[in-house]
């Protein structure tokens, strides 16, 4: 496909997060919205009337769709399965939310089916083209910290699911949300990116009694010889909160309510390194769908593969699985 062309894109999914997407692929030169799917009939109604948008009776009629090139799936975990292995079979770019799914033995199938079938896929964790993120990567792996000490992750919401994702009700459930697969993963593959594959030292996660999504996570990893400490909290009062830190002997780094990366030296001050659009969350958006069109046309790109979400989902299920104990 020619610079000059977009891409079209299929959305399976439009409940809070296949909405937002709605928008940022049609904020995108890119790209041109096809058309989008939802097994509910209300979520289908409401995208049509809120952003004139097509919407199909089946997910087969929009993927098999000739101008779909790329197909986003934006169902809840238990669904991406059935709907990767449609994209797959169609011969589209497969673009699917985290986690790729919560049964480790059945996403490691069909991670393995996606890769024998050589499909061009890809995993929306934020940071695989996030300027802010692609920056700390850079600065870490140059030397910049001198010697890396460690890094340490902070999260709290006041509320799960956060009031943006209230129509969400299934990120409340134990079985396939919680804001340790949603949002602590996003973490974690940043994690090995900078510093490699992570295990486990220490993990304790509070559960409540109705049966309910975590409200506390303590734990500790290792990386290559490297400590990452993490602590999260919510269901009660205070701001919401979202940090990450990678302390070094000569320089620090940090990620601030996702986009917003720092550094300090010494006891100096937390200082910007980007410029204020560069961390702004549209920023982020453009580069990850720039490189949804580089997978789209099966050129390299700086997305989360199969493998890699497929690792993340390990090393999540088995914090929420030991730390229950």
């Amino acid at each position: 496909m020619s610079d000059q062309e977009r891409y079209g894109v299929a959305i399976i999914g439009l409940g809070t997060i296949g909405r937002r997407y709605i928008e940022v692929f049609n904020n995108h030169d890119g790209f041109e919205l096809v058309g989008g799917f939802d097994v509910g009939e209300q979520a289908r109604t409401a995208a049509a009337a809120d952003f004139g948008m097509r919407v199909t009776a089946s997910a087969e009629e929009l993927i098999t769709d000739p101008n779909v090139h790329v197909v986003y799936i934006a169902t809840p975990p238990l669904y991406h399965e059935v709907y990767v292995d449609q994209v797959q079979a169609a011969g589209k770019a497969i673009f699917c939310e985290k986690p790729l799914g919560v049964d480790n033995g059945d996403t490691q199938a069909m991670v393995e089916r996606v890769e024998s079938a050589g499909a061009p896929a890809a995993v929306n964790f934020v940071f695989g083209a996030a300027p802010s993120a692609v920056e700390m990567i850079k600065q870490v792996k140059s030397g910049a910290c001198g010697t890396v000490l460690g890094a340490d992750l902070r999260v709290h919401f006041c509320r799960w699911p956060r009031d943006w994702q209230a129509g969400a009700g299934w990120l409340r459930d134990r079985d396939q949300g919680g804001w340790v697969r949603e949002v602590v993963s996003h973490y974690v593959f940043l994690i090995h990116r900078l510093f490699g594959q992570a295990t486990i030292e220490q993990v304790h996660v509070g559960f409540p009694d109705d049966g309910t999504s975590e409200q506390s996570l303590m734990a500790v990893l290792t990386a290559n010889g490297v400590t990452v400490r993490l602590v999260g909290t919510s269901d009660a009062a205070g701001a919401d909160e979202v940090q990450f830190t990678v302390r070094g002997s000569e320089r620090s780094f940090r990620l601030t309510n996702w986009y917003q990366l720092t550094g300090a030296t010494s006891d100096g001050p937390w200082e910007p390194l980007l410029s204020d659009e560069a961390v702004a969350p549209p920023a982020a958006y453009a580069a990850q769908l720039g490189q949804v069109a580089a997978l789209a046309d099966d050129n390299p790109n700086s997305l989360a593969t199969f493998a890699e979400a497929y690792a993340v989902q390990e090393l999540v299920e088995s914090l929420l699985e030991q730390g229950a104990h």
